[in-house]
C-alpha cells in the first residue's frame, strides 16, 4: 500500500489497519489489533474515524461469480452522442445488474463498462440493450479470457 499523501490525515498505522480490513473485513478488532500492535478499542476508534472521514465507505461480500453461473466477463467501450453528460451515462448503466463497474475515460469512447454475464448469448443481449439506451451511438466490446491479476 502506498504511503499516505500529505494532508490525507492517514498515518502508517491507519494504512496497516486498511490492509488488514482488505484481507479480512470480518476479522475482530482484537484480531486486527494483534496484527498492528493496538488494543481492540484503539482499532475500533481508528476504524470508526476512517468511516466518519469516508476513507472506509462500507464492507462487502466477495462472491465467486463462476459458482453462481456468471462466468463470462467483458469490457464494453460505449460511444455516446456529443455532449452526453456523465450523469446520463450513469443513469443508463445503473439499470443493468450485469454492470460490475463503469468509468468515464479519455480517448475516443465516452465510457468503459465492465460486465459480468452468464454466457455469450447473455452478453449479446446486454450489449444490445446498452446500445438502445438514449445517447448511445455505438459500442465496442472485448471478452475477457482469463484474469491475470485481481
Amino acid at each position: 500500500m502506498p504511503a499516505p499523501s500529505a494532508g490525507s490525515g492517514l498515518d502508517t498505522t491507519d494504512l496497516l489497519l486498511l490492509r488488514q480490513l482488505g484481507q479480512d473485513a470480518r476479522a475482530s478488532f482484537a484480531q486486527i489489533g494483534a496484527q498492528v500492535n493496538l488494543s481492540a478499542s484503539a482499532v475500533k476508534r481508528r476504524i470508526d474515524r476512517l468511516r466518519a472521514q469516508g476513507v472506509v465507505r462500507g464492507f462487502t461480500v466477495v462472491l465467486d461469480p463462476a459458482l453462481l453461473g456468471w462466468g463470462t466477463e467483458a469490457f464494453v467501450e460505449v460511444y455516446c452522442r456529443e455532449r452526453t453528460p456523465p450523469e446520463e451515462i450513469l443513469s443508463s448503466l445503473r439499470q443493468f445488474p450485469e454492470v460490475l463497474s463503469a468509468w468515464t475515460v479519455t480517448g475516443d469512447s465516452d465510457a468503459l463498462v465492465h460486465l459480468l454475464v452468464t454466457d455469450m448469448r447473455h452478453l449479446e443481449t446486454v450489449i444490445e440493450r446498452i446500445r438502445k439506451e438514449p445517447g448511445v451511438q455505438r459500442s465496442r466490446s472485448l471478452v475477457a479470457l482469463s484474469r491475470l491479476i485481481g
